[in-house]
């Protein structure tokens, strides 16, 4: 998967997280290659999970449950962001959807036993309230794509919908527009638009898509979420959370197991 996902040439992303202080239970990749639209110039997102030691969580010092790491590696700008096991899991369970992209990503750089766990125990964490998560972002990028007429934001406001309403249809999270765009109705000119942002990480809108049928096919598109997340079968509550609780206690007891 990593290979066809339009990733940089020659760059090692398995030595970046072997150089991390702290065991990694799991690293992907996210952002445009994970959607589906990477430019030729677009920087590598990484994202995942590392494993405190019980020492660092019980001592007095602040524990960093969450490091960022970013750097340039071979012309390549890169970055890293993981999250300790814990507070992860805390994400997951409120109808955070970037967490479950993260996670759930088929771009897998770094993986392990409590990895496929938390793959497991992900359905269980899913409700119908996710639909929040995705209405209030691509409401973020409409409102970053009126004021700067780019294509990366345009595209990440329909992909947002998109999985938002797939995930209220089917209960899976994905993520990728053009396996979106195959598996829900939308519309034609999305796929040109993939094209065309692929040439330029900030290239800009253009003529090619009037005003007035933007607003007419993200409406309809809002419009569509609202009703698939009354239509959903997704629960009210997560049911995981004793599972996942139960995890976080494993993992950390075990702390070799974890890489």
């Amino acid at each position: 998967m990593l290979d066809d996902a339009g990733l940089p040439a020659g760059v090692d992303l398995g030595a970046v997280v072997a150089e991390q202080p702290y065991p990694v239970v799991f690293a992907t990749v996210s952002g445009a290659h994970l959607y589906g639209f990477p430019s030729a110039d677009s920087d590598v997102d990484l994202r995942g999970v590392h494993l405190l030691p019980v020492p660092v969580l019980i001592g007095l010092g602040e524990p960093e449950e969450t490091r960022t790491t970013m750097w340039d590696r071979a012309g390549v700008e890169m970055d890293l962001v993981t999250h300790d096991l814990r507070k992860f899991v805390r994400l997951m369970l409120r109808r955070n959807g970037y967490v479950l992209e993260q996670l759930l990503s088929p771009l897998v750089v770094h993986t392990g036993d409590v990895h496929a766990e938390l793959v497991a125990l992900a359905p269980g964490v899913l409700t119908r309230h996710h639909a929040h998560h995705y209405r209030g972002f691509a409401a973020t990028q409409r409102r970053l794509f009126d004021r700067t007429r780019e294509l990366k934001p345009l595209l990440y406001t329909f992909r947002a919908l998109l999985t938002g309403i797939h995930l209220m249809r089917t209960g899976r999270v994905q993520a990728h527009l053009p396996t979106l765009l195959a598996q829900e109705r939308a519309p034609g000119y999305l796929a040109d638009l993939i094209v065309a942002k692929a040439t330029a990480e900030h290239g800009g809108l253009g003529d090619r898509v009037s005003a007035e049928v933007l607003d007419r096919d993200l409406a309809e598109l809002g419009t569509r979420l609202d009703r698939a997340q009354e239509d959903s079968t997704l629960p009210e509550q997560p049911s995981a959370q004793p599972d996942l609780d139960d995890l976080v206690i494993r993992a950390r007891l075990t702390e070799p197991a974890t890489g």
